[in-house]
C-alpha cells in the first residue's frame, strides 16, 4: 500500500556554541506518523512562499506541531504580553499559509499544542496570550521542563458525537499539558469539541472538512502511557491516504 506524505513544519534552531542554523523537527511527531503508516516530510519554515507552495502541493496532509508562541500581531492589536516568547515570524507565516491553503482545499490537517493555536489564528480566531495572567485556575497547563513530557496533569472532557470522541472511543481522557497560551475566540467555522475542567479549550474541529482537527495537549508524548493517543495519528494518516495525490 502506498504511504501518504505528511508534511511537518520545522522550527529554527541556533546552535549555542557556534551560531549554526538548523531546521528541526520534534522526533515524537515523525515517529508517530511512521507508526501510523505515513511518511513524514520536514518542511523548513524559512523557505519563500513559492517554495512552500510547491512542497505543500506534494503533501497529502499537514501536521502543525508544538513550539513557541504565535506573534500576537497576527490576531490582536493589544500590546504583547511580557510572557510571550520564542516567537518565530517565518514559522508563523509558513504555518498560517499552509493552514489556510489546506482549509480552502480540504486537505487534512492535524494540529498539536501550538498547532491548535496556529490553526485558530489562520482561520480568524484569537488566543489567550498567557493563561496564568488571564484564567483563574488551579490546574497546571504548563508542565515544568524538568518533568517528563508524558506526565498527566489534568483531564479533558470531550463532547459526545464529535470526531475526537469517536477516534479516542471516550468522552473523558487524562492528558499531559505543556502550554501557557490557548484559544480565546474560536475561529469562524471551527467547533470547540473538548475543554479542561477550568474551561480552557483543548480541541477544535472544522466539521465541514474531511479532517481538520487540533488538540492542545501532546499526544505524541503519551503513546507509551496511553495507546489511545496513537489513534489520533492513525485517523489523520488514514485521512491523508484518502486524499493522496495522483
Amino acid at each position: 500500500m502506498k504511504q501518504p506524505l505528511i508534511g511537518i513544519t520545522a522550527y529554527s534552531y541556533t546552535k549555542p556554541s557556534n551560531g549554526w542554523l538548523y531546521d528541526v523537527c520534534y522526533r515524537g511527531n515523525s515517529q508517530a506518523i511512521q507508526r501510523a503508516g505515513g511518511l513524514p516530510v520536514l518542511i523548513p519554515a524559512t523557505l519563500d512562499a513559492e517554495s512552500l507552495r510547491a512542497i505543500y502541493e506534494r503533501m497529502d496532509a499537514i501536521l502543525l506541531p508544538g513550539g513557541g508562541d504565535v506573534e500576537p500581531s497576527r490576531y490582536t492589536s493589544d500590546v504583547q504580553h511580557p510572557k510571550v516568547g520564542s516567537v518565530d515570524p517565518l514559522r508563523d507565516n509558513a504555518e498560517i499559509l499552509m493552514a489556510q491553503w489546506a482549509a480552502d482545499e480540504d486537505r487534512p490537517v492535524f494540529g498539536i499544542c501550538r498547532g491548535i493555536q496556529v490553526m485558530n489564528v489562520a482561520l480568524g480566531g484569537t488566543l489567550i496570550q498567557d493563561i496564568g495572567s488571564t484564567v483563574h485556575t488551579d490546574l497546571t497547563h504548563n508542565l515544568p521542563s524538568n518533568q517528563p513530557r508524558e506526565t498527566i496533569v489534568h483531564d479533558v472532557q470531550i463532547k459526545v458525537g464529535t470526531r475526537l470522541a469517536n477516534i479516542l472511543g471516550t468522552t473523558h481522557i487524562p492528558v499531559n499539558s505543556l502550554h501557557h497560551q490557548a484559544v480565546a475566540t474560536p475561529a469562524p467555522g471551527t467547533t470547540v469539541v473538548a475543554n479542561a475542567p477550568d474551561g480552557v479549550i483543548e480541541a477544535l474541529e472544522v466539521t465541514d472538512k474531511a479532517f481538520m482537527m487540533a488538540v492542545q495537549w501532546h499526544p505524541e508524548d503519551m503513546l507509551d502511557v496511553d495507546n489511545r493517543m496513537q489513534r489520533l495519528f492513525d485517523a489523520f494518516v488514514q485521512a491523508a491516504r484518502e486524499n493522496m495525490r495522483d
